[in-house]
């Protein structure tokens, strides 16, 4: 085994010399500038000339008998920049991986599924000018009516149509997030707050009509997740009133807060961005998963300027293993914001880098 493998590595090197040779080298992937000013539909599209970008829509729905079920459906698009050196049409350039799960309370855990695919062919793709994003029948789209789902998973099928009702939610500076104190740490980053949900859900041969409130988050950016992160804590909600909350911070290894930040459209459509400082999270109860003995902060106080929330988790056991497609095991989970008591949001919560530090490639 170590030999064959060390006469692959060498094959490849010598390949590789002989690619840069012909001029087939790698080309760096696009660094995240301030100034660069988002434009609709164009921004909604792909982006493949940075290295890693994510289209990520959650959201609650409610069935016709009345159940509360959250889901969550991501497609993630990774450049390989060191298979620009390789002419052949089968090189993964681009690498697709889609993650969908649903919030079943009445089950008490997640049921999902995932895909991971090269992009070419047809068969996996992540359009430019516009939301098009598809591994085989799995697909997200953009058309006048707003943002179309189409996924049949392993254990339930998803047929949603997510209308805006608001405009795109620049987060950062115009649209510039700051992901830490390095000059390049940032990604260019929107969201999509108060989706109107109408569609289907489809379980155990089972189909119903679903309604609901949805967040749609998109990110592109070139940058590794700095090697003193362990990962990061990130809330999008959808409060009463037309107003959204998005915050989100960077944990160190060692413990602390590396990066911070956020933004807060009121309900009247003013929007406000909040620096490191002006943002906490606060865990106040936490969860250990029975697979994979994970303990999760599941319960918070967040903090962001003079805006104070409660997040309550529809259930505990939210908790996604995708290291068959991305490598990490993290928490995404449907939650309930409360202020003084009362509840004033939904949206959702992601946790990664709890059972060992993230690594963003």
């Amino acid at each position: 085994m170590r030999r064959g493998a060390g006469r692959t590595v060498a094959l490849l090197a010598l390949t590789s010399v002989a690619l840069a040779a012909a001029g087939l080298a790698a080309v760096a992937p696009a660094p995240v500038l301030p100034g660069y000013r988002l434009s609709f539909p164009r921004d909604y599209g792909s982006h493949p000339a940075f290295r890693t970008e994510w289209w990520y829509a959650t959201g609650w729905l409610r069935t016709g008998q009345g159940e509360a079920i959250g889901f969550q459906i991501t497609f993630f698009r990774s450049r390989q920049p060191e298979a620009d050196a390789n002419p052949s049409a089968f090189a993964p350039r681009q690498i697709l991986i889609a993650h969908a799960a649903i919030s079943d309370h009445a089950r008490g855990h997640l049921l999902k599924d995932e895909r991971i695919a090269r992009a070419g062919f047809g068969l996996a793709e992540a359009r430019e000018g516009d939301t098009a994003v598809w591994i085989d029948d799995w697909r997200l789209g953009r058309d006048g009516a707003g943002y179309r789902v189409h996924v049949p998973a392993r254990d339930f099928t998803l047929e949603l149509v997510l209308a805006p009702t608001q405009p795109p939610l620049l987060n950062g500076a115009a649209g510039f997030s700051r992901k830490g104190a390095a000059a390049l740490a940032a990604s260019y980053y929107y969201s999509v707050p108060h989706l109107a949900v109408r569609g289907e859900l489809v379980r155990e041969g089972r189909r119903s009509a679903v309604s609901g409130e949805a967040w749609l988050d998109h990110e592109w950016s070139s940058e590794a997740l700095e090697p003193l992160a362990a990962g990061w804590d990130w809330v999008g909600i959808n409060l009463d009133g037309g107003g959204a909350l998005m915050a989100f911070r960077i944990r160190g290894r060692q413990g602390g807060v590396r990066w911070a930040g956020g933004t807060l459209r009121a309900s009247d459509g003013t929007t406000r961005h909040f620096a490191p400082g002006e943002v906490e999270f606060m865990p106040r109860r936490r969860w250990r998963s029975p697979r994979t003995a994970i303990e999760y902060p599941v319960e918070w106080v967040v903090r962001a300027g003079d805006t104070v929330l409660v997040l309550e988790p529809l259930m505990d056991d939210q908790e996604s293993d995708t290291r068959r497609t991305t490598g990490a095991i993290y928490w995404e989970g449907a939650v309930r914001a409360r202020a003084g008591g009362r509840e004033v949001g939904r949206g959702y919560l992601e946790l990664t880098g709890y059972g060992e530090p993230l690594v963003l490639r």
